[in-house]
């Protein structure tokens, strides 16, 4: 179903673990890439998880942050010291395209008793990987599109799929749109062949460690547009002043004043989330949670309305 590709910092970490049950009741899968040498965090999250009766997969060979370049195994001994029996952590072996087959092979034995996944990112000896593992029905193909082009999925058919698409267009705050397509995989996959889709929320593909000063505020948030044939639209509510990177707590509160402006609105398409009554209720207290937080909520509305989405689906 929806496989949601994050980034394994604080917030995104804070994201996971507190959605644990809705993640695990909605049958959702988060990918969790790694990127900080410090794993408390990932074991909390992956704690919730697996409390939570969900899934989750771990990619062990990231190559983001603290584990760029470096090729070493931490996050393999962190999965064999805390998840060695556990049916609930999933292995993801990332296949860029200066990965080598030996690479891919060696991950994927030293991991032989878990469920393994295969994130396609860049990769393109197809035939090498299909003649080296002869039990590819038993693993997960994960594309990422714009890495992996049709006709290299093409090889994998008959195996489970996902594809995951990066409907987050990243700009500088003040270059946003006020509201834009954000996706339609959550209705179209099926038709790509795939038994499951996924994105990376409203954070985007693109890695960063820390953004740079912020002359605007903007808070991104996604709905469904049933007038539009199910699509997924984004809204970026955005703060007035943006010509200096100062006072981002006032900016923040006035960002935050457009978005309750359009949830009191009673034909706006954003749905009435959790995180939507949490940002009702910094409106109410003007507090300024940091813009960390602020993109942890806009996640977890994220993931709020899709899950919402499917359900509906099913009644």
């Amino acid at each position: 179903m929806y496989y949601p590709y994050l980034r394994g910092k604080q917030n995104e970490l804070i994201t996971v673990r507190d959605n644990a049950e809705l993640l695990s009741s909605a049958g959702f899968i988060p990918i969790i890439e790694p990127v900080k040498e410090s794993t408390s965090g990932l074991k909390r999250a992956l704690d919730a998880v697996i409390e939570a009766g969900g899934q989750a997969i771990v990619i062990v060979n990231p190559k983001h942050g603290d584990f760029s370049g470096n090729g070493d195994n931490r996050i393999s001994d962190f999965i064999d010291q805390h998840y060695l029996n556990s049916e609930n952590i999933a292995i993801g072996i990332l296949l860029e395209e200066d990965t080598e087959l030996e690479t891919a092979a060696r991950h994927y034995e030293r991991h032989s008793g878990h469920t393994k996944s295969f994130i396609h990112a860049g990769f393109t000896n197809s035939r090498g990987l299909l003649e080296h593992f002869d039990d590819m029905e038993n693993i997960l193909n994960v594309f990422i599109d714009g890495k992996s082009s049709r006709l290299y999925r093409r090889h994998f058919q008959g195996t489970d799929r996902v594809l995951v698409r990066d409907g987050f267009r990243r700009r500088n705050n003040r270059e946003y749109p006020p509201v834009e397509l954000f996706s339609d995989l959550h209705i179209t996959y099926e038709d790509e062949g795939m038994v499951g889709f996924g994105d990376f929320l409203i954070a985007g593909d693109e890695y960063r460690e820390s953004g740079g000063p912020a002359y605007a505020v903007a808070i991104h948030m996604t709905c469904i547009d049933e007038e539009q044939d199910g699509e997924m639209h984004i809204h970026h509510f955005k703060s007035y002043r943006q010509d200096t990177p100062t006072d981002p707590a006032g900016k923040f509160a006035e960002a935050l004043g457009e978005l309750i402006a359009e949830v009191d609105d009673p034909d706006t398409n954003i749905l009435e989330t959790n995180a939507v009554a949490e940002y009702r209720d910094l409106h109410e207290r003007q507090h300024f949670p940091g813009l960390g937080y602020v993109k942890k909520l806009s996640m977890q509305h994220h993931i709020e309305t899709l899950a919402r989405y499917f359900e509906e689906l099913e009644d």
